[in-house]
C-alpha cells in the first residue's frame, strides 16, 4: 500500500482521517442492532402525465393528508415539483413520508382511513372515479435509512430560503450484490464528501420495495441553482473521490441514475 502522502498533501490530512474513520466503521460492522433503529421512508410520487391535475392533488395534499400524518406525529413531510432547471420530462409532485419504525407505516395507513376530518377535507380528491384521476399514476418507493445517515435532517434555517433547491438521486444497480455494494460505498465515505462540497443531504436510503429496486435514494438541499451546479463540479474533482471511485469492487455498482431537479411547495417541511 503506498504511503499516505503520496495520496493526498498535507492539507488533506484532515479529510483523509475522516475518510479512514467511516471505513473502519463499516469494516466492523458498526450498525445498531434492530431494524427500527433506522428511519424509514415512503417517497411518492404523483407522476401527472398529459391529464393530470397537480392542483387537485395540491388541495388535497396540504390540506387534507399532510395535516392528518401530523396529526399521527408523522414530520417533517416534505412536498416537490420539477423546477425550471429539472429535464426529465416527467412533470410530478413528490412527496417525502418519514416513519420511525415499519409497525408505524401499516399503523398509520389505517389510522388515514378513519380518520374523519382527513376524510372531510380530502373529499374532493378521494370522491374522483377512475375515469377523473388527477395523476397517471402514484410511483412509490420504501426505503431504510443508511448507516451513513440514520436519521433525516432538515436545517433550521432551510425552509426561510425561496430560492433554494433540491436534488432527488435514485441509483439503480444491476443486481442486489451490486446494489448493496453501492450501499456500502455511501456508508464508507461519500457522506463527508458531500458535505465538503456543499451538497446538503436529507435523507439517504436503500430501497426495500420500489420500481427501481435494488437501488438507494437520496435527497440533497441547495442555496440556489448555481449553488447545485458547482457543488456537483466540486464533487467531480474532490481529492477523495478520486480515490473512493477507484476502489475495484465499487466499480460498475450503478446501472443507471435517475435525476430529479425539485422546489419546494410552499407548505413543504423540507
Amino acid at each position: 500500500m503506498p504511503p499516505l502522502k503520496a495520496i493526498f498533501q498535507e492539507s488533506n490530512m484532515n479529510r483523509l482521517f475522516a475518510f479512514l474513520s467511516i471505513s473502519l466503521c463499516v469494516l466492523m460492522n458498526t450498525k445498531t442492532s434492530g431494524a427500527d433503529s433506522h428511519q424509514y421512508y415512503e417517497i411518492r410520487s404523483y407522476v401527472l402525465g398529459e391529464k393530470g391535475d397537480g392542483a387537485a392533488i395540491d388541495d388535497y395534499l396540504e390540506s387534507a393528508l399532510v395535516p392528518a400524518l401530523n396529526r399521527q406525529g408523522i414530520g417533517p413531510v416534505g412536498v416537490f415539483s420539477n423546477s425550471s432547471a429539472d429535464t426529465t420530462g416527467s412533470e410530478r409532485i413528490v412527496v417525502v413520508i418519514p416513519y420511525n419504525s415499519a409497525d408505524q407505516i401499516a399503523e398509520v395507513q389505517s389510522a388515514l382511513q378513519s380518520d374523519e376530518k382527513h376524510l372531510s377535507d380530502g373529499k374532493s380528491y378521494l370522491d374522483r372515479g377512475p375515469r377523473d384521476a388527477p395523476f397517471e399514476r402514484i410511483e412509490s418507493e420504501l426505503l431504510i435509512s443508511m448507516d451513513c445517515m440514520p436519521i433525516l435532517k432538515v436545517q433550521k434555517d432551510s425552509l426561510s430560503s425561496d430560492e433554494r433547491v433540491y436534488e432527488l438521486r435514485i441509483y439503480e444497480s444491476a443486481n442486489e450484490r451490486l446494489g448493496n455494494l453501492k450501499v456500502e460505498m455511501f456508508n464508507a465515505g461519500e457522506v463527508p464528501i458531500f458535505l465538503d462540497c456543499g451538497i446538503q443531504p436529507i435523507f439517504i436510503g436503500q430501497a426495500l420495495v420500489g420500481p427501481f429496486t435494488p437501488s438507494l435514494s437520496y435527497l440533497t438541499l441547495y442555496p440556489n441553482e448555481e449553488a447545485r451546479n458547482q457543488a456537483w463540479q466540486d464533487f467531480r474533482v474532490h481529492p477523495d473521490w478520486q480515490v473512493l471511485k477507484e476502489v475495484q469492487k465499487y466499480k460498475g455498482t450503478v446501472s443507471k441514475i435517475y435525476k430529479y431537479v425539485l422546489s419546494p411547495k410552499s407548505y413543504s417541511k423540507m
